[in-house]
């Protein structure tokens, strides 16, 4: 199976708490990030009944799932199609939730229970260096 990820963050969709993320600038705020995709997320849903499904850069395709709470968003090349990048956010939130369901029941904010999960997605993740 190809990589075609890049980039993923999975945070929980109404606090945007960064419950995991695999981004190879050191520099970037994570919790900020997760901040801004949760409030641009519910805005989505107040003005469209939906969220965001994707969205651009000028280098970088990103998609965004909600499953049960929890937003999944990755991004690939801007070649790839945003069906590609859906479809493999589906199935890593298939393994998100088949993994830590249990904990996400109870869970009370310590995202060091995720801090594993690269290992179980590293067949969906590029190498990459490159910035937005």
């Amino acid at each position: 199976m190809a990589k075609i990820l890049q980039d993923i963050w999975i945070l929980e969709s109404t606090s945007g708490i960064v419950l995991f993320n695999r981004f190879f600038d050191r520099s970037f705020d994570t919790q900020l990030f997760g901040g801004l995709m949760s409030a641009l997320n519910t805005f989505a849903e107040i003005l469209a009944n939906e969220g965001l499904s994707s969205f651009e850069f000028s280098k970088k395709r990103c998609g965004i799932i909600k499953r049960k709470n929890i937003l999944f968003v990755g991004n690939a090349s801007i070649k790839t199609r945003e069906k590609r990048i859906i479809d493999e956010l589906y199935k890593i939130s298939d393994d998100f939730f088949d993994k830590y369901n249990d904990i996400l029941e109870c869970w009370y904010g310590d995202v060091t229970a995720f801090s594993n999960f690269g290992l179980e997605i590293q067949d969906s993740l590029k190498r990459s260096k490159s910035r937005f």
